[in-house]
């Protein structure tokens, strides 16, 4: 098993992506990239702590690779929108990679030079992997379990229908 750190808005959104695809076994929302040790959801809606909204994926290489998981980060978030998302704005929201390895960073080097070769301006933060804080359980697997909040019915559906056009070979079988 290899894990990746991706961050890229509500972490809602994100987590309810990455569990469709095969290889993934485990997203566990969380915090990372702060100077807060162990924040809570609160300390992070405000915004003063610098940690993003991310998740920590479990994913068996053998079934899915690093930079095919990149194709969907990239494809289902704006990287071109610094510390936003759609409604979403803060620190919090930011598009963020935080790499485990050597061969994860140049991966996601190569991922963003190729996104502006074609134009892009990508505002990606691209850093080690640093303290991983678990969110609290109640946004674990969020849209699973809340899938008629207004929320979560606005904004995860659209994703996951690009996510559904646009990779049907990673999707896991229903």
């Amino acid at each position: 098993m290899q894990q990746a750190l991706l961050g890229g808005g509500c972490f809602w959104c994100v987590e309810a992506v990455f569990l469709q695809l095969k290889g993934v076994e485990k997203v566990v929302s969380g915090y990372a990239g702060g100077h807060t040790e162990h924040p809570s959801y609160e300390d992070i809606c405000r915004g003063d702590t610098q940690h993003a909204e991310v998740i920590l994926i479990d994913y068996d290489e053998t079934q899915i690779s690093f930079a095919q998981l990149l194709d969907v980060f990239f494809t289902t978030h704006d990287p071109t929108t610094l510390n936003r998302q759609g409604n979403d704005i803060g620190t919090q929201y930011r598009s963020v990679i935080y790499y485990f390895n050597d061969e994860q960073q140049q991966q996601a080097e190569q991922a963003i030079e190729h996104l502006k070769a074609q134009g892009l301006n990508i505002v990606t933060e691209l850093s080690p992997a640093p303290q991983f804080y678990s969110a609290e359980e109640y946004h674990q697997n969020f849209f699973a379990r809340n899938p008629s909040q207004g929320y979560c019915n606005f904004t995860i559906p659209p994703k996951l229908m690009k996510l559904r056009s646009k990779f049907q070979d990673l999707l896991k079988s229903e």
